[in-house]
């Protein structure tokens, strides 16, 4: 049974007061959750994934209503200045989303697995203790990223679709877009339905129409930031252009979202929202876009920036007592200490003064990572271009680091 179409705001609301019935209960219910850096393209994909599914749901769905998880505490939507930015386009709120802090503390008894579907968005091995926990009860995967071999052949009636693609979004568009136009036809809307939505003074066509245009242009901008506004070389695959080109129509169906809509300065203002991490400090800069898994008996962390290494380590400064050299080692020790990490690396995506597109790599590990660490270097050093730098040139010249006993690699 489909849930009536409702709006974006409307949906998300129902969604976090029933997963709080259903926790109650001890009912079944089926989550879709991207991954644990809770960027912007698992938050689009995970909501995008329910949204639509909750209004046309497969016959044989676990459950009749999918509940869209960011996976972070909601404390650390603060650190993600690009979601209030995409959140006025679409028409929601902060307080909408379902975070780790609407889980019962007790999952094993209060969220029973055996109770619990899982799909999973951008991403395809559930790690954590949600892993720990759920692993099992994972039923359908739409990513991007390479396949790990997690998630079971069969899912259906759930999709299992991993492939190489600009924006794990874009995949979810193409994958639902049969449900999003069964949702869109009208016949899901309930009677009423737009005046309930304090939509009076419209139809439900242009209610839903409206509706279309916020869902697409939340789903857009994960999009268009991930491929560069569809310029990344390299990047940019075919599903991401027809993701677009399909969005967009969606927009333009809306009167009056269409003779507002200007791409270009859309992704301009999510973009800038999303690099405006400078009031951030050096711990939450790192936190900001973080994934951690295990791998060999190996702790791995990763960190995504969007500030090139020089800005990174100058957070640094004033961490610690340390001579400037020794700093920023050590800053990135005492995060990697706190998370029980083996081998930390730091990836970033800027702007040279040239204005190029650039990237960093900053890789530190303890003794017990340095074999694997040498390793990567030794094979991915040629096709990544990587250049051996010192911690103190870090600041004038960033780049892979110089191995050492101090730990930077």
């Amino acid at each position: 049974m489909a849930f009536p179409r409702t709006s974006l705001r409307a949906f998300l609301s129902l969604a976090k007061k029933s997963l709080s019935t259903t926790i109650e209960s001890s009912g079944a219910v089926t989550i879709v959750v991207g991954n644990e850096s809770a960027d912007l393209d698992s938050l689009t994909a995970s909501i995008l994934y329910a949204y639509i599914r909750s209004s046309a749901p497969p016959e044989k769905a676990f459950t009749p209503l999918y509940i869209p998880l960011l996976n972070i505490p909601a404390k650390d939507i603060s650190l993600r200045p690009e979601f209030k930015a995409v959140f006025h386009h679409a028409n929601i709120d902060v307080s909408h989303l379902v975070t780790l802090d609407d889980l019962p503390t007790d999952r094993e008894s209060e969220l029973k697995p055996e109770n619990t579907r899982i799909i999973l968005v951008d991403h395809n091995s559930l790690q954590g203790e949600l892993g720990k926990l759920y692993g099992s009860r994972v039923h359908g995967v739409v990513d991007h990223h390479e396949d790990e071999g997690t998630v079971i052949s069969e899912t259906e009636p759930e999709p299992r679709v991993i492939e190489k693609c600009g924006s794990c979004t874009s995949l979810v568009v193409r994958t639902l877009k049969s449900a999003w136009e069964t949702s869109s036809d009208g016949s899901s809307l309930s009677s009423g339905g737009a005046h309930a939505q304090g939509d009076s003074v419209m139809n439900d066509a242009t209610v839903i129409r409206t509706w279309d245009a916020q869902l697409a242009k939340m789903a857009l901008a994960s999009i268009l930031v991930d491929t560069a506004n569809l310029t990344a070389k390299g990047k940019v695959e075919k599903a991401d252009t027809e993701a677009v080109k399909y969005l967009e129509a969606k927009i333009n169906l809306s009167p009056q979202d269409a003779k507002r809509w200007d791409r270009s300065k859309f992704y301009d203002e999510i973009n800038t929202a999303k690099r405006n991490i400078d009031e951030l400090g050096f711990q939450d800069i790192l936190r900001k876009d973080y994934k951690q898994w295990t791998e060999n008996d190996l702790k791995l962390g990763i960190a995504s920036v969007v500030k090139p290494l020089e800005f990174i380590v100058e957070k640094a400064l004033g961490q610690t007592s340390a001579d400037k050299e020794d700093e920023f080692v050590i800053a990135i020790g005492d995060f990697m200490a706190d998370r029980d990490l083996t081998i930390f690396a730091i990836m970033t995506t800027s702007t040279s003064p040239l204005g190029e597109f650039q990237r960093e790599l900053y890789l530190q590990a303890l003794s017990a990572g340095h074999a694997a660490a040498s390793a990567f270097t030794e094979q991915a050093g040629p096709e990544l271009r990587l250049e051996d730098h010192s911690v103190a040139a870090l600041s004038e010249k960033p780049g892979a680091m110089q191995p050492s006993s101090e730990g930077p690699w």
